[in-house]
């Protein structure tokens, strides 16, 4: 069972995570390769969370994202910005199995430096504004101590059945 009241003031090295990857796949749908959170080290109900992504060589974009000089996509840091907030947010949610979280809006992206193999991203998501079925967020994500990337994300909850006009140009987080 997730421990959700557990927070860690050791960034590189905490006692024990929050979520293993095990509970992650309990409340987010993605898989591999798209899976962009390895671990949750704190969370902190309805107002913030703080993931680990281990970046690897490994990762399938890196064969074209750049052959020769190996950079993580800044569109993928923005994801698991997301899905570090929909890991918060879903854990609210009773019939999480029932609903998707999508994306609604990415404001204010910012791209700092070059996250590449070997990197540890430690994804920080606070809350902004929150409604059972939306929420407003502000991740940054951080190798070491620098910041990596930073975006204010939006997103809503959906139902997982939804019909193809409905679904639009909805992006899932």
């Amino acid at each position: 069972m997730m421990n959700t009241t557990q927070t860690t003031t050791a960034v590189d090295t905490p006692s024990k995570p929050v979520m293993e990857i095990g509970d992650i796949f309990k409340i987010l749908p993605h898989r591999y390769p798209f899976l962009l959170i390895d671990r949750v080290i704190e969370l902190e109900r309805k107002k913030r969370i703080v993931a680990l992504k281990n970046v690897t060589f490994n990762e399938p974009y890196f064969q074209g994202h750049f052959p020769d000089k190996p950079i993580m996509p800044g569109v993928l840091i923005v994801e698991a910005i997301a899905q570090a907030g929909g890991a918060l947010l879903l854990t609210e949610v009773p019939n999480r199995d029932e609903l998707l979280m999508v994306f609604t809006g990415i404001e204010r992206a910012r791209f700092r430096r070059p996250v590449v193999p070997g990197d540890q991203l430690r994804i920080v998501v606070e809350v902004l504004a929150w409604r059972m079925t939306a929420a407003r967020l502000e991740g940054k994500a951080y190798v070491e101590d620098k910041v990596a990337a930073e975006a204010v994300v939006t997103c809503r909850l959906v139902p997982r059945a939804m019909d193809a006009t409905n679904a639009g140009s909805r992006e899932e987080t």
